[in-house]
């Protein structure tokens, strides 16, 4: 039933509404009957300039006259996305100086107007020379100032930048004791930067594309040549192409349309915002998706094994390492079952309860108005409820909101004799658990309730069914031409040194077949001497 829903949604969604047009980096939807090249008159560019930017208050353009008529030329930008002392001083201010003590006239003869911009008066280190029109107004639009010449068929773009980004900082939702505390930011060219100082290779390859009819947003993808699978790039370059959406406003967006199994409960695509842990998967064979203005990378392919996964691992000792991924594993098992293990208990199997603990339970459950599910069910809202609470909630007040509410909650609901004291105890555990594996922490919610109605109605069978059509499902489904649940299903021997049990770093001297394929650069390492 999945996968036909799957081949339906991928069958409508990654249909080409026409097949002349490609998402790159010169691409400017939505600008009709725009010429190709750049008008050589300034007044003909004025007027499309201001016809193109209708309503347009924030956009400046700035004449300057050098010499005689003939040497005119135009500074565009708009306000807000450039920097004033980067323009004036490294755009305005020569220009003008060298026009007032330099016979232009006799210089010009020599060379032209653009070589003498670009090789003598322009201090700035990043100068790109445009020809085409829908070249030059993408710059405009993402920050650059556009200086267009009277009589030639050109601009320049300039890197004059300047917005307020935030600074980078530690990362918020992946905390580590011991390793890197940096995280990226909403500017796309600092995220690169980023990556950049983890990997210092000519082989790490960066890809633009323009994604969104009406937003235009810079989607990057990055990766390393010689190392990532080739099969896999150009999977990643063809749904990227296929995106028809008006925005993209976060990298969510570009998830959702690129994902393998769009109705899976499973994420199959992974997402961090720690540069080191980026870099990691990149060297792995991965590929990195970075969207501009949100500080979340996605990388694929993604695998089950990696959300039991912490960068803390492998900056500690391996046997630490491989206890934490254990817990991880523990605690997922928890969260999904403890729930409907107890309600198949109470309500189906009490003879497999020893005596005192049924007769402590009994005494808990004395007198209660409702079934274990509905116990269940209730303080799971509830617990779920005061968790979206302390996150929406201003800082000062969303932890305590949490802490303090859940406290009041499950107590009045002890004395109301509304829920018994195990049922509180194992919510409890079970919301902790959630905590400990944030990357399917969405996914468990889904899969913990299914168990629960499945006890309720079966007890232990139902949920030995559930979990059948859980392994089936996550067996059936790939990231991007990758088993979900490799190494394990297909099995990998040499991959396990980096599954549920850590081995030391030194003895991972192989790279995961299964994401670089055929790929003859399959060694990391050398053996340990």
């Amino acid at each position: 039933m999945f996968r036909k829903l799957s081949k339906v949604y991928h069958y409508y969604r990654l249909r080409l509404e026409n097949d002349k047009q490609t998402h790159d980096e010169d691409n400017l939807s939505g600008v009709s009957n725009i010429p190709q090249n750049i008008p050589t008159s300034l007044e003909e560019l004025i007027e499309y300039l201001n016809k193109t930017f209708e309503d347009y208050g924030d956009l400046v353009l700035r004449k300057v006259q050098l010499g005689d008529d003939a040497n005119k030329i135009v500074v565009v930008y708009i306000n807000g996305l450039i920097n004033k002392q980067r323009l004036n001083a490294d755009i305005l201010k020569p220009i003008m100086i060298y026009s007032r003590t330099t016979d232009l006239d006799k210089t010009i003869n020599q060379r032209t107007l653009p070589q003498i911009l670009m090789e003598n008066l322009l201090p700035t280190f990043q100068i790109k020379e445009v020809t085409h029109l829908e070249q030059s107004i993408n710059g405009i639009l993402d920050g650059y100032a556009l200086i267009y010449i009277e009589g030639n068929a050109m601009a320049l773009q300039v890197d004059t930048k300047g917005w307020s980004e935030r600074n980078v900082d530690k990362p918020i939702t992946e905390s580590t004791v011991r390793g890197p505390r940096e995280s990226f930011i909403e500017s796309l060219e600092t995220n690169i930067s980023l990556l950049r100082r983890k990997i210092k290779n000519p082989n790490l390859k960066i890809e633009n594309y323009r994604i969104g009819e009406q937003s235009h947003t810079n989607v990057v993808i990055c990766y390393l040549k010689g190392i990532v699978d080739d099969n896999i790039i150009k999977t990643v370059r063809s749904r990227l192409k296929k995106i028809k959406i008006d925005a993209i406003l976060d990298s969510g967006y570009v998830e959702q349309f690129i994902e393998d199994n769009p109705f899976s409960i499973f994420p199959t695509i992974g997402n961090s915002e720690k540069p080191d842990r980026i870099a990691a998967k990149i060297l792995e064979g991965r590929v990195a998706i970075f969207c501009d203005g949100t500080p979340t990378v996605l990388t694929v392919p993604y695998l089950f094994t990696e959300t039991i996964q912490a960068s803390d691992d492998y900056y500690s000792r391996f046997f630490l390492g491989s206890l934490n991924r254990i817990l991880r594993t523990l605690a997922f098992i928890i969260t999904i079952s403890a729930p409907g293990v107890y309600i198949a208990l109470i309500t189906f199997h009490s003879n497999s309860i020893p005596l005192k603990l049924l007769l402590s339970i009994a005494a808990s459950v004395e007198g209660l108005p409702f079934s274990p599910f509905i116990e269940a069910l209730f303080m799971t809202t509830a617990f779920e409820l005061l968790k979206e609470a302390g996150i929406r909630m201003p800082r000062p007040f969303g932890q305590s909101i949490s802490i303090v509410g859940a406290l009041i909650i499950g107590e009045a609901a002890v004395n109301a004799s509304l829920v018994s004291n195990i049922m509180v105890i194992i919510i409890a555990l079970t919301g902790i658990c959630s905590f400990i594996i944030p990357p399917i922490q969405d996914s468990v919610h889904l899969i913990r309730l299914t168990i629960m109605l499945a006890a309720n109605i079966l007890g232990f069978l139902g949920i030995i069914i559930i979990l059948m059509l859980l392994s089936i499902q996550m067996c059936s489904i790939s990231s991007f031409g990758v088993p979900y649940m490799s190494p394990l299903a297909p099995f990998h021997k040499n991959e396990l040194k980096d599954s549920v049990i850590k081995l030391p770093i030194w003895m991972m001297t192989k790279r995961p077949k299964s994401l670089i394929g055929d790929n003859p650069n399959k060694t990391r390492m050398k053996k340990r001497q």
